[in-house]
């Protein structure tokens, strides 16, 4: 006999009940699983083996309804009624089950194969919360399973009832009494729909016609091949306008529907949970009285920040400094190689002192920090405390008619700009979406974090009475507050002109506090994030290493074509208050923002490669040598919190928004915000010195 056919299951829940933490335990995939809503937004899939037989476990966006209000809930629901899936594994949060069950009894309504998962038992069982498991599961007439995903617990229970539901073929086992005068209309229109529909129960599907659901009428022409016949076209015009009649208009007719499930698991709620907590007096509660507060929400945020900064400038400078040295004996073993093959010595020197040097200057200035930025900022994603960010930033961004998840985006493009493109699919609306794709870059990212620290230390501690790492954490933490500002005042603007449009509604669920994973948060951190993030930085920073090299080492008489290039820019520097050097090491910055200060050194001490320092002393007196200024110093730093996104940034604006204009917009807004300010800063030290 053959191999027995693959089973498809199909695995939904709410954002943050643990979805991605047993689809990651079942089939052994290490997807991202941070503990705020939204983080899954696209399929993932993954396979297990059971008895023998083969599981495709496909892993759907998280969503609240099966009414879809973005396109990643779109997602989710095509899959569901259209995608064939042999069972739909539906993961409720055992300590907030009713809430959780609205989309548990909407799966119900497409198909009777489906399992419930009650996941998080052990968290409810901390909080006193007892759920009568054999109970549910008589009400819903489905297997209910409950687990604990983190421990593993129930997980083989739970592989065996999904097996046997998806080898079953149950139909719908709810049925939900919907107003009579919305149910005569569906009885009129199920005689009315396309035969060989396969995939949806046909009452739903007659409910979401009714209800003009997003996308469900084309949807069954694409998966199913049937269109709408005129006499179901004319039958649905007819009862719409029936039902508006009597009070039924589109708002209300949608409304009507969802409190028939709203209140049936509120019901069913009633019947299964017993507990002895109370929400409002709960130790979530109590601390979100302090983090979402309007007294102590945004300073704690800020002293959070500032604290993660610190830890990030002392806890970095070591291991910099042991790689540089480490690459440093790397270079000259690799040079001491070439040198005895029969190469033309500029290719060694191309190699070693163009590609290695460059790349490994991003590794030793990037990786150290990453590591310890990361996995703290996973800490705080895996505690629970992001969503608070974003509850607490949510009304300036409307303000600004931007989405409050904009902060959400915002605390990734800390770590890499790039990752904080990425993460603005979590934003449904596409008009909100390309503004917080537009101006994520505004905020500093990891790669720029040693330029504006060793700025901040040379040119402005000093004058402080408190010195040290803790003032650069300080003056950091405000030059990313500055970020922020104007990432509000872009999005206003970008809001009221190219990208007019009100704020829309969101749902943003505050998940319970949890102890974070901290072996998972590390692995996680180091191959999901800082990894990736570097592999990418390096792919970039190679070939920008071989045009500094030419650069360097080409020669156009006797200036090469660093000092000519550096010397046609020096009116244009001139006006922003700072040197024609400084602008080309900005621009030579493009593919990786890290190589700057390298290629700053490189023109003014003309070594043909990438050169490194003794120490920020030694810096502070070569900068003040060729001309810089505590002006310099400001507009440095201006620049480098506002210029375009790098190259990778850059390819990843074009990947999400698909068009090459956005991507132009995206690299020009900053540059001009940069160049503006420069100007101001130099035009009114000008006329006072």
């Amino acid at each position: 006999m053959g191999e027995p056919r693959q089973l498809v299951i199909a695995l939904a829940g709410n954002p943050n009940v643990g979805k991605s933490t047993i689809f990651n335990a079942l089939t052994g995939m290490h997807q991202h699983t941070g503990n705020w809503p939204g983080k899954t937004v696209s399929g993932a899939r993954g396979r297990y083996r059971y008895k023998g037989r083969e599981h495709l476990l496909v892993d759907l966006p998280g969503t609240y309804s099966l009414s879809p209000s973005s396109a990643e809930e779109e997602v989710a629901r095509d899959f569901i009624c259209f995608g064939k899936p042999d069972a739909v594994l539906c993961v409720a949060d055992a300590t907030c089950l009713s809430r959780n069950l609205h989309l548990t009894l909407q799966a119900l309504e497409v198909t009777g194969n489906v399992v419930l998962c009650v996941n998080l038992l052990d968290e409810a069982e901390k909080k006193k919360i007892r759920i009568d498991l054999k109970r549910l599961s008589q009400l819903l007439g489905i297997p209910v399973i409950g687990t604990s995903a983190r421990s593993g617990e129930g997980l083989e229970e739970l592989k065996g009832a999904v097996m046997q539901t998806a080898l079953a073929k149950r139909k719908p086992p709810c049925s939900f009494s919907y107003p009579k005068e919305i149910e005569r209309s569906v009885e009129t229109l199920l005689p009315l729909l396309p035969t060989g529909i396969t995939g949806p129960d046909p009452r739903f599907l007659a409910r979401k016609l009714l209800d003009r659901e997003r996308g469900m009428a084309e949807k069954l022409k694409e998966s199913c091949g049937v269109s709408l016949s005129d006499p179901l076209l004319q039958s649905l015009d007819a009862e719409r306008e029936r039902l508006q009649g009597i009070g039924f208009d589109a708002i209300t007719l949608r409304d009507s529907m969802v409190q028939v499930l709203v209140d049936k698991a509120e019901e069913i709620g009633r019947q299964v949970v017993g507990t002895e907590y109370d929400p409002h007096t709960g130790i979530d509660r109590k601390i979100d009285r302090i983090v979402t507060s309007r007294r102590f929400g945004i300073p704690l945020m800020l002293l959070l920040l500032g604290c993660i900064l610190w830890l990030t400038i002392v806890g970095a400078n070591y291991p910099s400094a042991w790689l540089s040295t480490l690459f440093g004996y790397g270079q000259e073993a690799l040079a001491a190689l070439f040198a005895k093959l029969p190469l033309p010595a500029w290719v060694g020197s191309l190699i070693c002192g163009g590609v290695y040097r460059t790349v490994t200057w991003v590794v030793s200035v990037m990786l150290p920090p990453m590591l310890i930025f990361f996995p703290l900022f996973t800490l705080l994603e895996d505690f629970g405390y992001l969503p608070r960010i974003a509850f607490n930033l949510d009304k300036y961004f409307c303000k600004a008619a931007a989405c409050g998840k904009q902060a959400l985006t915002i605390c990734m493009g800390l770590g890499c700009n790039a990752v904080g493109v990425s993460g603005c699919r979590i934003i449904d609306s596409p008009r909100e979406r390309l503004i917080a794709i537009l101006t994520n870059a505004m905020v500093p990212c990891n790669g720029r974090f040693p330029t504006v620290i060793a700025i901040i230390t040379m040119f402005f501690t000093a004058s402080l009475p408190l010195v040290g790492s803790v003032t650069q954490a300080l003056l950091l933490t405000l030059v990313i507050v500055a970020g922020v500002l104007m990432t509000l005042g872009c999005s206003k603007l970008l809001s009221k002109t190219i990208l007019k449009g009100v704020p829309s509604a969101f749902t943003l669920e505050l998940p319970p506090y949890r102890k974070p994973q901290i072996g998972r948060v590390i692995v996680r951190s180091v191959l999901d994030r800082a990894l990736f993030v570097l592999g990418r930085a390096v792919t970039a920073a190679a070939p920008a290493g071989v045009l500094i090299w030419c650069m360097a080492n080409l020669s156009v008489g006797t200036e090469s074509l660093l000092t000519i290039c550096g010397n046609a820019l020096e009116p244009f520097g001139a006006l922003l208050g700072v040197d024609g050097y400084i602008i080309l090491a900005f621009l030579l910055g493009f593919p990786a923002n890290e190589i700057v200060i390298p290629v700053l050194l490189m023109a003014y001490l003309q070594t043909g490669q990438l050169t490194d320092y003794s120490g920020l002393p030694a810096l502070h007196e070569l900068l003040v040598a060729n001309g810089w200024t505590m002006l310099t110093a400001v507009n440095v730093l201006i620049l480098c919190l506002f210029h375009f996104p790098c190259a990778t940034t850059c390819l990843t604006i074009r990947k999400e928004t698909g068009s090459l204009k956005w991507t132009a917009i995206a690299f020009l807004l900053p540059t001009v915000i940069g160049i503006l300010l420069c100007l101001t800063t130099t035009g009114i030290s000008h006329m006072f010195l």
